[in-house]
């Protein structure tokens, strides 16, 4: 079993009568990159400013690298790297000195960190340019280069996405990638954007209206999703029988209502038809079925999933 880095049980956060995160327990493992899905309001960065300790529950606890006790929280908080809302970027200043000001802050030793990290982000010509005339994507990537000054071992990103263009939104998904495969960090990054985590988590957790709804790995989700042909014969076992023989396939669930999901000859639908009936069965349904990852987060939240 792999290492905790961050468990949380029946964690709330109410302001007033709202309830803006309602008994949330959720598990992020060594090596992760965790994707928090939600619609815009969902308790997201909610969650994500509890971690960080920007805020306080109302109830429920955290644990950090398996410490919750206060002290202890308070050191483990020094070994994660967070980028929340909008980035902290001093306009006037270039990406150096942005980093600079951030060293010295977080009291970090040495000035090698600085160009280390831009380097990792893909900002290390950038010279005395300063970040206001930075692009949204440089800006994001600065972001995170600020996030990244301490050598986290966790790292948390809130919509890092949030308005980028295509290109900016593919280059900080490899960004992503790269520190988790090369550096070895564990990501926990949020956004209402399905079809970017998709591309990018290894395991999601969909929350809405505060609730935390499921927690699923990326393999798992797949499998749920898989494409299929639905089959409806008026004999299930003979037509398993000659999907295994004559089809020369075992890759096929028969389930209890009878119906035969067959995950082959997608492509062929065809030869699968002309084949049950040259065995003297009956075709009652033959469809192609089968969720994709947007269709199947909207009938867990229970409607329209909005992007």
């Amino acid at each position: 079993m792999s290492e905790v880095i961050l468990r949380t049980q029946q964690l709330t956060k109410k302001y007033k009568k709202d309830i803006a995160l309602d008994h949330v327990s959720m598990t992020v493992r060594k090596g992760e990159i965790y994707g928090l899905i939600g619609q815009n309001g969902a308790g997201k960065s909610t969650l994500i400013r509890l971690v960080t300790g920007l805020a306080f529950p109302t109830s429920g606890t955290i644990e950090l690298f398996g410490h919750n006790e206060k002290k202890a929280y308070t050191d483990a908080l020094k070994r994660i790297g967070a980028m929340i809302e909008h980035p902290a970027i001093y306009p006037n200043m270039s990406a150096v000195e942005n980093l600079e000001v951030h060293r010295l802050q977080k009291g970090i030793p040495g000035k090698e960190c600085i160009s280390e990290t831009l380097e990792i982000v893909g900002l290390s010509k950038t010279g005395k340019k300063k970040a206001k005339n930075f692009s949204l994507g440089m800006k994001q990537r600065l972001g995170i280069a600020i996030a990244l000054l301490s050598d986290p071992e966790f790292l948390i990103l809130d919509e890092p996405t949030n308005g980028l263009d295509p290109m900016g939104i593919v280059e900080i998904r490899e960004l992503i990638k790269t520190l988790n495969r090369e550096k070895g960090i564990t990501v926990l990054i949020s956004s209402h954007i399905l079809s970017e985590l998709s591309q990018l988590a290894t395991k999601f957790g969909i929350i809405h209206k505060g609730k935390l709804l499921e927690q699923i790995t990326a393999e798992q989700l797949n499998e749920k999703c898989r494409q299929y042909l639905k089959i409806k014969v008026d004999d299930p076992s003979l037509g398993a029988t000659v999907i295994e023989t004559s089809l020369q396939t075992t890759d096929f669930e028969v389930m209890n209502d009878g119906v035969i999901k067959l995950y082959r000859y997608l492509d062929d639908v065809r030869t699968v038809s002309k084949t049950l009936t040259d065995n003297g069965l009956t075709i009652e349904h033959l469809s192609e079925e089968g969720d994709d990852l947007e269709t199947y987060f909207a009938k867990v939240i229970g409607g329209a999933f909005d992007e």
